[in-house]
């Protein structure tokens, strides 16, 4: 056989793997964030999220979506808000484009 061939197949199982290991980070980010959060401090809040995109905060139902850069999308009846999404064992940290923090610790 052609050397070219095997070259092509070796770059297209690359690729492949690449495209599949991207994929599986998605739904990993996603099934990291299913689940309750607890907010803290005196005005305590519970958010849920769901695997399929939904979200309940308190008593506000709503989407979420991932975007780039570890972005996430709430949309809610009353508005949308893009925040950076850091995520620490049970922590989660959400900041708003304001530099306005939420913090989170989940819920067992």
């Amino acid at each position: 056989m052609n050397p070219a061939f095997f070259n092509k197949t070796a770059l297209l199982g690359i690729a492949s793997a690449i495209l599949l290991y991207t994929i599986a980070g998605c739904d990993r980010r996603d099934a990291d964030i299913v689940g309750k959060w607890q907010s803290g401090g005196s005005n305590a809040m519970v958010w849920e999220f769901a695997r399929d995109g939904s979200v309940v905060m308190g008593s506000a139902k709503g989407r979420y979506s991932f975007g780039d850069r570890n972005r996430v999308k709430v949309q809610t009846p009353f508005g949308t808000s893009i925040y950076q999404l850091e995520l620490i064992d049970n922590r989660m940290l959400l900041t708003d484009a304001t530099g306005s923090k939420l913090e989170f610790t989940r819920m067992k």
